[in-house]
């Protein structure tokens, strides 16, 4: 295989040489440009033919959007991972830029650590994603094969939904939930991978575009219908059920699936409180985090949907549930929140009864 060609935007030198060999040295992966500018950026686009563009979102003469809506006018089909530090005010350009375009984020070293700490950071944290992203650019789209899925029909009263999502997952969720007309009638959980301060802002912007509120999850929270808890960074979102009520439990266990938040540790925790009431959504990621929380959730009697890959950014989350035969439906992202909603409605009904008497 070819090496994966990077376009490396940064306006530190210093970080651009630490990419450049941190990348050269994974052997698959060469840095065919380095640009300081944005001019610099654009100049090298055409030149380079790069299969990733590495962007940072804070350029001295042109703001990172600037350049991102420019690169993707130029190239659109080309993944674009921004580099981005993690603060608010970044974390809010990250986020823009995700809407705008940009296929995933990876947060910057801190700057006090040492060179081999950064080096160690850029490995664990960027390289997969390259890869990834990577060899999805460089393939050619093959229809999957799949396992029969369980066909729909089960009547089951729905009384929670839970969604895990990873690479593409912020705008996959913002359209998803921007599409409804009304609060759904289910409390709403939400894993996405993404570390603290960006979980927040991400809480924040399902807000601004849903008609139903969203918030980070905080410990102890109770789950209410018509609202939506999404997993904080850094910790595993489990569920608990006492006395009729149903809370949330915050916990730093290690990580799995190299991840924490983890999809898996709260579609078991969904499972085990929710069992046949539950509906679960596994949308566009990398890896096979959701797979065996997916395997609880399915014995259990739960619903289970999964984007299809023609949508997803990376099909791997989803395509790992819908591969097994674990899915329901597996459906463009379109169709997604008409199917949750469709799925809702006995629950709808149930307490519309329960209003009448």
């Amino acid at each position: 295989m070819k090496p994966f060609r990077v376009l490396v935007v940064d306006a530190s030198r210093a970080t651009r040489a630490l990419l450049a060999a941190v990348l050269f040295a994974e052997g698959d992966m060469e840095v065919v440009g380095s640009a300081g500018t944005g001019t610099a950026a654009l100049s090298a686009l055409s030149k380079c033919n790069p299969t990733v563009v590495m962007l940072d979102v804070e350029m001295a003469d042109m703001k990172g959007l600037e350049l991102l809506a420019e690169i993707r006018r130029r190239a659109p089909k080309i993944p674009v991972v921004v580099f981005s530090a993690l603060t608010v005010k970044a974390g809010s350009i990250t986020l823009d830029a995700l809407g705008r375009g940009a296929t995933d984020y990876v947060t910057k070293p801190s700057p006090d650590a040492s060179d081999e700490a950064m080096a160690d950071h850029i490995r664990k944290e960027l390289v997969g994603k390259l890869r990834g992203l990577g060899r999805r650019a460089s393939a050619v789209f093959l229809a999957p094969e799949l396992r029969a899925a369980r066909p729909a029909g089960d009547k089951t009263p729905l009384q929670v939904l839970a969604v895990g999502s990873s690479t593409g997952g912020p705008n996959a969720l913002a359209q998803i939930f921007r599409s409804l007309s009304v609060p759904l009638v289910v409390p709403v959980v939400v894993v996405q991978h993404m570390p603290p301060v960006f979980t927040r802002l991400l809480a924040e912007r399902l807000s601004e575009v849903s008609p139903m509120p969203f918030r980070e999850a905080q410990h102890g929270d109770v789950l209410r219908p018509g609202e939506g808890l999404v997993a904080p960074g850094g910790f595993h979102m489990r569920l608990e059920k006492t006395n009729g009520r149903v809370s949330v439990t915050l916990d730093q266990a290690a990580p799995e699936n190299s991840c924490r938040p983890a999809v898996d540790v709260l579609f078991r925790a969904v499972a085990a409180v929710y069992g046949a009431h539950a509906l679960a959504v596994v949308l566009t990621g990398m890896g096979r985090d959701g797979l065996r929380g997916a395997e609880e959730l399915r014995r259990r009697g739960a619903q289970i949907l999964a984007q299809d890959e023609a949508t997803s950014v990376v099909w791997g989350m989803p395509g790992y549930v819908a591969r097994a035969g674990l899915a329901d439906a597996t459906l463009p992202l379109p169709q997604i929140a008409p199917e949750i909603v469709r799925r809702l409605s006995p629950a709808l009904r149930e307490r519309e009864a329960r209003r009448a008497l």
